[in-house]
């Protein structure tokens, strides 16, 4: 442990959202004198990484913030750190006139189509109640809503023929405008339904590599078609792309779904023909969903993208460790691969008070170093709007550094802000293989065990 001071101090109740917090954090520890500094938010996991990295955090509840630094001039640190923070909500601020008040004002305002959430889950309901009210469609992006407030909103937006997109809904595309995390699509005749975020952006990338595009996303809530839900959005959203001219073909997508909502779904009359990728033991993964959709459209199926890893010779890897930024994509792998241990940093329970790994790399950092030479490293990289600018950036030099064998499936289009293809190289050079199937990547993991 180094011999520098180190400073915790504790704002109480001062919150800010994950993504600023984790960029001052990212900032403050570029600083020269600085040798870690974090700032987030006191949840029950920030506190135990900030005590795995030997600072001692003194008693704050989940709504409190933590400054932490280990540096020459902690004070000057931590200056800068607040220097930061305020600078953040004076940009925020609205500099003309007061802020609206209520979500359904500040709807009114800008003459919204629709309402999109990003608040801390307990306040979310609230929020998506006054957007329902005031008859607006809305987009949950918050994750940490109930089960039953959910099922609220969506039976509340049925009787209004809304749709409630979320909650925990990451990726939505309506007309072409991305929201949430979203890749650069060509605009074609396949609608998507999904009851999940990375599982609809790998569908929708396989679909533009094969140069078919795509006229709508709707994400539903990673719950949508569990039994407590019932699928309410999921059947609002399948009624909106049958009557969409621009839509000949849906693809609705979706984890293990409650297998009497699996049926029901099945028996909801449509015009428009729906090809299911609805992951389970035995069900066809979501490349081989895609290459179903393609074949109905009378499209030819091309053979994925891969890059083989440069490194030479490897031992036999002993097990397979997954280390996920979707939800998803994760679940897909575990079935793919049939063995290993996989970990969904994109859960709620890694995500509450920090940023999503799709944009901190910083938990899955630690588990490279953590892996050993008898793994096979099993990861995704999701590219788009939204995500890490550059996430090799972050993920090159801990993948070069690892002993363990490193597989990443690249979840993105040649549209997308990242460069597909020069992530693509740096992380081919960092070791890795690298597959845009995340099915193939599962697969190639298990064959080097």
């Amino acid at each position: 442990m180094s011999g520098l001071p180190q400073a915790v101090l504790v704002r109480r109740g001062a919150y800010h959202d994950s993504v600023t917090l984790m960029r001052v954090s990212r900032a403050l520890s570029e600083l020269p004198g600085v040798e870690a500094a974090m700032v987030a938010m006191a949840t029950e996991l920030n506190v135990s990484i900030l005590r795995d990295l030997g600072f001692g955090v003194p008693e704050a509840d989940p709504g409190d913030l933590l400054i932490a630094v280990r540096a020459h001039d902690t004070d000057a640190a931590v200056a800068e750190a607040d220097r930061r923070l305020t600078e953040s909500h004076r940009t925020q601020a609205a500099p003309e006139d007061q802020p609206p008040l209520t979500t359904r004002s500040a709807a009114a305002r800008a003459h919204a189509d629709l309402v999109l959430i990003s608040t801390p889950g307990e306040y979310a309901f609230f929020e998506a109640l006054d957007a329902i009210e005031a008859g607006l469609p809305v987009m949950i992006f918050s994750d940490g809503v109930t089960v039953e407030h959910e099922r609220r909103l969506k039976e509340l937006a049925e009787a209004k023929d809304l749709l409630v997109m979320g909650p925990d809904c990451g990726t939505a595309v309506i007309g072409g405008t991305g929201l949430g995390f979203a890749n650069v699509l060509t605009p074609g005749p396949v609608g998507v339904v999904a009851a999940s975020g990375t599982g609809a952006q790998q569908v929708t990338c396989l679909l533009d590599w094969a140069g078919t595009g795509v006229s709508h996303v709707l994400g539903v809530g990673g719950r949508d078609l569990s039994a407590e839900v019932g699928g309410l959005s999921t059947r609002r959203a399948l009624r909106m792309l049958d009557d969409d001219p621009a839509t000949e073909l849906i693809v609705l997508v979706s984890k293990p779904p409650s297998p009497e909502v699996a049926r029901a779904l099945e028996a909801e009359p449509l015009r428009t023909p729906v090809v299911r990728a609805l992951l389970a033991e035995g069900a066809p993964d979501l490349t081989e969903a895609t290459e179903r959709a393609l074949r109905a459209l009378g499209r030819p199926v091309p053979e994925w993208p891969a890059w083989p890893a440069w490194r030479g010779t490897r031992p036999a890897g002993k097990r397979i460790r997954g280390l996920y930024a979707g939800g998803t994509l994760s679940a897909e792998a575990a079935l793919v691969a049939g063995q290993g241990d996989f970990v969904d940093y994109g859960d709620d329970a890694y995500t509450r008070g920090r940023a999503h790994p799709m944009i901190d790399p910083t938990l899955r950092v630690e588990a490279l170093a953590g892996a050993r030479e008898t793994d096979v490293v099993l990861m995704d990289v999701v590219l788009g709007h939204g995500a890490d600018p550059d996430p090799a950036a972050s993920l090159a030099h801990p993948v070069a550094r690892t002993p363990a064998t490193v597989v990443i499936a690249l979840i993105g289009t040649e549209g997308d802000p990242q460069d597909l293809h020069r992530q693509a190289a740096a992380f081919r050079e960092a070791g890795a293989a690298v597959f845009t199937s995340n099915a193939q990547a599962a697969r190639h993991a298990r064959s080097l065990l």
